[in-house]
C-alpha cells in the first residue's frame, strides 16, 4: 500500500490555529463503520451519546473510556548560536542522563530534535536567554545522526526549569508561537505524568464538567500513559507504507486501568480509547494476545513501536474517539485500520477519505485544535 493513497486536499483555513472559544464545544462526527453511515453532533454530546445503544455491549453494559494521561513538557528551547548569532530550535525528547564528551559541563544530555540539524555540528555550543535577556544555560552538540542531535548543557536541565523557561511544542501547522493560553488549552484537563514532546489531542475536548457527567451515566473512566514522541509525528517517507519504521515511544498501564479492562471485556462491554496512542498502548499490550478469550495484557510497561495500519486486527478497542489526522500521516493510517471491517462495502481507508471530504465540505476544523470524530 503507497504512502500516496493516504493523501486528501484540505484547504489551509481548516486547520485549526487556535483553540475553541470554550473547551468541550468542539463539532463530532460520528462514523459507523459497519454501515457507513455517518452523523454530526457536538462533543459535549457525549456523555448522552455513549449511553445510546450502538456503544452498549452484548449485556447491554455501558462502555469504558481509556485516555492518555501524559503530560506535554515545554519541550521547545530557542537558542542562538555563539559563533554566527543565528537562531537555533530544539525539541528536547528524552533525557539521557550525564555525559561529558569533552564540550559542555555534562550537568544534563538530552536527545533533540534539532531544526536545520545538518548545521548542528558536534563542538557547537548554543546559549539560552530568559524573556528579559539573561543568558540562563549554554549547551554543546555532543553527537547525533540524521534529525537528532545530543545536546549537552552546562547546568541541570528538568520539567520544573523547563516549566519556567521552556516553549510549548506546537505542531509546525499551527503557524504562530505559542502562548500562555497555550500552556493550558494544549494539555488535557486529566494530564499527570510528565513526558510527551506533542500533546495527546483527543483528549483536549475533555472538561471537568463532562468527566463528571460520564461518571455520572455510568460510563467509567480509565488512564494509560504514553508519552507523545515521534513515533507519533514524524512524517511517512517511504513510498510504500510497509516499508516505514515507527519510533519507540514509552507507555505504561497501572493494575486499576488492567483490573477495569479486564472486567469490561469479562462483561462484553466496549473498549472506547480517546485518542490514537490511547489505542497504541491498549493494542501494544495486549499485541501477543491469542484472542478473545485472553484476557490479560502482555506488558504493563516498556516502549512500543507498534505501526498500525490497514490490515491489522485489533484486539481490544472496539471504539475510537480521535481528531482528525493530517495527510499521510501513521495517525490516518491507524483509523483507516480501524475503519477497515469489509462491512460497509468500503476499505476503511475509503470510509475515511469520505468522511475526512464530508468533513471538508461542512467546514470541519482539523488537526490538534480541531474538531472531532467518533468511530463505532
Amino acid at each position: 500500500m503507497k504512502t500516496s493513497d493516504f493523501f486528501f486536499d484540505l484547504p489551509p483555513h481548516l486547520i485549526a490555529q487556535h483553540p475553541p472559544a470554550e473547551r468541550g464545544l468542539s463539532r463530532l462526527m460520528i462514523l459507523n463503520r459497519i454501515t457507513g453511515k455517518r452523523s454530526h453532533r457536538t462533543v459535549e454530546n457525549l456523555p448522552e451519546i455513549l449511553c445510546g445503544p450502538e456503544f452498549r455491549g452484548k449485556g447491554g453494559g455501558l462502555p469504558l473510556l481509556v485516555c492518555n494521561n501524559s503530560r506535554v513538557r515545554k519541550a521547545r528551547l530557542i537558542g542562538r548560536a555563539l559563533q554566527s548569532g543565528a537562531q537555533a530550535e530544539f525539541l528536547l525528547l528524552e533525557k539521557i542522563g550525564n555525559r561529558e564528551w569533552g564540550v559542555g559541563s555534562g550537568e544534563s544530555c538530552w536527545k533533540v530534535l534539532a531544526q536545520r540539524a545538518r548545521r548542528r555540528k558536534p563542538g557547537s555550543v548554543y546559549a539560552f536567554f530568559d524573556t528579559g535577556g539573561v543568558e540562563i544555560a549554554r549547551a554543546a552538540i555532543s553527537g547525533g545522526n540524521g534529525e537528532f542531535r545530543f545536546l549537552e548543557f552546562d547546568r541541570h536541565i528538568d520539567d520544573a526549569w523547563l516549566d519556567r523557561h521552556g516553549h510549548i511544542p506546537l505542531p509546525p501547522y499551527i503557524r504562530r508561537e505559542d502562548t500562555p493560553e497555550d500552556a493550558g488549552r494544549y494539555q488535557t484537563v486529566y494530564a499527570s505524568v510528565t513526558g510527551s514532546a506533542a500533546a495527546p489531542t483527543a483528549g483536549l475536548h475533555f472538561t471537568g464538567e463532562m468527566l463528571d457527567r460520564l461518571n455520572g451515566t455510568g460510563i467509567e473512566t480509565a488512564f494509560v500513559t504514553l508519552h507523545v514522541g515521534l513515533g507519533t509525528f514524524l512524517p511517512v517517507r517511504s513510498e510504500n507504507i510497509e516499508d516505514h519504521v515507527m519510533h519507540k515511544e514509552s507507555f505504561s498501564i497501572d493494575a486499576d486501568t488492567v483490573a477495569k479492562i479486564e472486567k469490561a471485556r469479562g462483561e462484553g462491554r466496549k473498549i472506547i480509547a480517546v485518542g490514537t496512542t490511547s489505542v497504541r498502548v491498549l493494542e501494544s499490550a495486549w499485541e501477543k494476545g491469542t484472542g478473545d478469550s485472553n484476557n490479560s495484557p502482555h506488558s504493563l510497561k516498556g516502549n512500543t513501536s507498534i505501526f498500525i495500519y490497514p490490515g491489522y486486527r485489533f484486539k481490544v478497542v472496539d471504539a475510537l474517539f480521535t481528531n482528525f489526522h493530517t495527510p499521510e500521516s501513521t495517525l490516518l493510517m491507524l483509523v483507516s485500520a480501524f475503519a477497515d471491517t469489509n462491512m460497509a462495502g468500503k476499505s476503511g481507508r475509503e470510509l475515511i477519505l469520505e468522511s475526512y471530504a464530508e468533513a471538508i465540505r461542512g467546514d470541519y476544523r482539523f488537526f490538534s485544535y480541531g474538531d472531532a470524530m467518533l468511530i463505532v
